[in-house]
């Protein structure tokens, strides 16, 4: 009999109404001769709700004591899907993280997944169980409950489907994914396929479809990915290793991110320890860094710029204060009106004019670009946030997205 791991995210299981719904599409899959394990998230927007719980009692919460609160969310999600099953006439089991054997290191709110030891899941298969897992968490060698970060049962349910040896599903209240996301560009085409590679290239630019960590693990264990539709009514998108009956496009996919800010640090002696010095304290301050560029030197002196998570705004301003004690001149701009734009596909690694295309497309529609970042198979560019539909707009009608 047939393995399948399938994932529903809050939206899936936000209310009871939508969790009879889920149990009815597992029983029907049940069924169908499947053994089936599912990871569920918390409803809707409870994982919100109890960071604010949190946050009414601390100013800073524990680490350790936050997640015993969050890994709640998804264990209330997946002891009431248990129990409609069981009303229903199918026997199932719900499983917390630890109880479905998930091993995880010891960074709170962060951690990552080690291992999965499968027994319990496998028994409760081989009996005939529907198993329900939460997502989102596991246990550390202390014995002490932690939880993934935001997007963590994506990862779950892919880890599950890598230790399982099978497919994984995660449905969600999207078709698929599409070269645009289609609440900008209306006429945004669905994908059939998307191979791993630009897949985790988009999520990391901001796509919101998948967990960056979970296709980082399905392409690290081959495990075939689908993304569809909660009620199942349409068809979905795989993410698979490219092959060639998948399409090769020059673009496959744009991605629009509004939640960066870009900082410019202005005559910076051009001396490699200053430089060094900057990108060393973003570290130690825990700044997650994205595009950097920086100017040819003029008599002695280049400017730094570099993307950063517009929640880290107060980091930067505190790092600004310190260099500005100890790079005597610099002067420091902060833009928070801007948008990222980026441009994926396998086809750039083959076909050339892609940028030249864009730098059209921003010429005839009015279109500033602060800077510019490419890999083999990405562009991105950071514009101002009031040209984002015109560059959205004319890039996908361009790569027919």
């Amino acid at each position: 009999m047939s393995i399948i791991v399938q994932k529903y995210g809050g939206t899936s299981v936000g209310t009871i109404d939508k969790i009879k719904s889920v149990a009815k599409l597992l029983a029907k899959r049940k069924d169908a001769g499947f053994q089936i394990a599912a990871v569920v998230s918390a409803m809707g927007k409870t994982t919100d709700k109890l960071v604010n719980m949190a946050e009414e009692v601390s100013d800073n919460p524990s680490k350790r004591e936050l997640d015993m609160l969050l890994a709640t969310g998804e264990q209330i999600t997946s002891s009431l899907l248990a129990m409609t099953l069981k009303e229903m006439g199918y026997d199932s089991i719900a499983l917390t993280g630890f109880q479905a054997g998930i091993k995880t290191g010891d960074k709170h709110t962060k951690a990552p997944i080690l291992d999965i030891n499968i027994k319990n899941v496998k028994k409760y298969l081989n009996e005939g169980k529907i198993v329900i897992v939460a997502g989102f968490q596991g246990i550390d060698e202390n014995g002490d409950i932690t939880t993934l970060g935001r997007g963590g049962s994506d990862t779950t349910a892919v880890a599950l489907a890598a230790k399982l040896n099978c497919p994984c599903e995660i449905y969600t209240d999207v078709c698929g994914i599409y070269g645009a996301d289609p609440r900008a560009y209306p006429n945004a085409k669905k994908l059939d396929y998307i191979s791993y590679e630009e897949m985790l290239e988009m999520a990391s630019l901001g796509a919101k479809v998948i967990e960056t960590r979970a296709v980082e693990m399905g392409s690290k264990y081959n495990v075939p990915i689908y993304i569809a539709l909660n009620n199942g009514e349409c068809i979905g998108t795989y993410i698979k290793e490219f092959d060639e009956s998948m399409e090769t496009k020059v673009i496959t996919g744009l991605t629009v991110n509004d939640e960066d800010l870009m900082v410019t640090i202005n005559n910076v002696l051009y001396n490699t320890k200053d430089i060094s010095n900057i990108f060393k304290r973003l570290s130690e301050m825990d700044i997650n860094i994205d595009m950097i560029s920086q100017t040819a030197p003029v008599h002695g002196y280049v400017n730094i710029s570099f993307t950063a998570p517009k929640n880290s705004k107060s980091l930067i301003n505190k790092l600004v204060e310190e260099l500005k004690i100890t790079m005597k001149g610099i002067k420091v701009d902060i833009q928070e009106d801007i948008t990222k734009v980026s441009v994926v596909g396998l086809g750039m690694r083959t076909q050339s004019g892609v940028a030249a295309k864009i730098f059209k497309i921003f010429a005839d529609n009015d279109i500033e670009f602060k800077q510019v970042t490419t890999s083999e198979i990405r562009i991105s560019y950071t514009i101002n946030t009031k040209d984002r539909e015109k560059a959205i707009f004319g890039i996908a009608q361009a790569f027919n997205l």
